[in-house]
C-alpha cells in the first residue's frame, strides 16, 4: 500500500511543479509563495481542527514538540524559495532532473546519519545519481548561457539539498507524530513565517519585486503539494516503509514536469543531452530500488 502511496505522491509532486511553473512565470515568485503558504494552511486547517478535537494532536500543548515542527516548516520553507527562484528562470527540463537527484542524497544521508549500509546495486544507485547532478549542472550552464549568470542551477541544487534534509527529517518525525499533526502544524507554521516575513520586507521596501499577478494554477499549485504530501506522509507512517525508498519514488515526478517542458512548453535546447541525463537518473533510481528490495 505504501508504494501506491509514493507513486500518488509521485504523480501529484509533478503536477504541482507544473503549476508552480506556469504560476511564477514574469510573477512575484515571493507573493506566489507567500499565497502558496496560505492556501496549503486553509487546505489543512479542516483537519488540524479534527485531530485537536479528538484529542489525537501530539504537538498541542508540547512546546518541544511545536520547536520540532517549526525545525521542519523552516527547512522546507528555504528549500521552497530556492526552488521557487530556480523554476522561475531555468527550463523544467533542467530544473527536474536537479531535483530528482534528491533520493541519492536522502540514500547518503540515511548512510551518513542513521548507519545503514548499502549494497553493490545501491552503490551503482548512487554512483549514477551523482553524475546525472553533474549532468544536470553543465546542461543547465549551456542552457541558462543567456542569463546574466548561472545561480540559478546552485538555487535548484541548495533546494534539493534542503529537501533532502527534510525527508530525512521526516523519517524521524513520522514515527512520533500522525501525518496529518505533521502536515498541518508545519504548514500553519510555514504560512505565519512567510506572512510575517513578506510583510516586513514590503514595508522596510528593501527589495523591488517584480508586479503580481493572480493566476488560478496558484491555488493549484498548493491544492496538488497538500494532496502529494498527505500520500507521502501515510507512506512512511506505514511499518514496512523505507524512506530511501519513498523518495526515490516520489522523484518519478520528474517525468510528469519533464514531458510538459518538452512537449507544452517546446524546451527543446540541449534535448538530446537533458535527455540522457534523464535515462541516467532513471537507471539510478532502478538500481536504488532494486538494492534497496534484496
Amino acid at each position: 500500500m505504501w508504494i501506491i502511496l509514493a507513486v500518488t505522491s509521485a504523480i501529484g509532486l509533478g503536477f504541482y511543479d507544473i503549476f508552480k511553473k506556469i504560476s511564477v512565470r514574469d510573477n512575484d515568485v515571493l507573493m506566489v509563495l507567500m499565497l502558496n503558504t496560505i492556501f496549503s494552511a486553509l487546505y489543512m486547517l479542516p483537519f488540524m481542527v479534527h485531530e485537536i478535537n479528538s484529542g489525537q494532536s501530539l504537538v498541542l500543548g508540547s512546546l518541544h514538540n511545536h520547536l520540532l515542527i517549526l525545525c521542519k516548516s523552516i527547512i522546507v520553507l528555504g528549500s521552497w524559495i530556492l526552488g521557487y527562484f530556480a523554476i522561475k528562470h531555468l527550463p523544467l527540463t533542467v530544473q527536474g532532473p536537479i531535483n530528482a537527484s534528491r533520493p541519492v542524497m536522502v540514500l547518503l544521508g540515511a548512510v551518513l546519519i542513521f548507519s545503514e549500509s548499502l549494497n553493490w546495486l545501491q552503490w551503482c544507485g548512487l554512483a549514477l545519481g551523482f553524475l546525472s547532478l553533474y549532468l544536470s549542472s553543465r546542461i543547465g550552464s549551456k542552457s541558462t548561457a543567456g542569463l546574466p549568470n548561472t545561480r540559478w542551477v546552485g538555487m535548484s541544487i541548495g533546494a534539493a539539498v534542503l529537501g533532502a534534509v527534510s525527508a530525512l527529517f521526516d523519517k524521524y518525525l513520522s514515527h512520533r507524530f500522525s501525518p496529518v499533526d505533521v502536515q498541518s502544524w508545519y504548514a500553519l507554521y510555514q504560512c505565519v513565517i512567510m506572512v510575517t516575513v513578506i510583510t516586513l520586507m514590503r514595508r522596510a521596501r528593501r527589495v523591488q519585486n517584480p508586479a503580481f499577478h493572480w493566476r488560478w494554477s496558484i491555488p493549484l499549485i498548493s491544492l496538488f503539494l497538500t494532496a502529494a504530501d498527505l500520500a507521502y506522509f501515510r507512506a512512511l507512517s506505514s511499518p514496512d516503509a523505507l524512506i530511501a525508498v519513498v523518495s526515490m519514488i516520489r522523484r518519478g515526478s520528474v517525468l510528469v514536469s519533464f514531458f510538459y517542458g518538452v512537449y507544452i512548453l517546446r524546451e527543446r535546447q540541449n534535448l538530446r543531452a537533458k535527455l540522457i541525463d534523464l535515462a541516467i537518473l532513471l537507471l539510478g533510481l532502478v538500481f536504488l530500488v532494486l538494492g534497496s528490495a534484496i
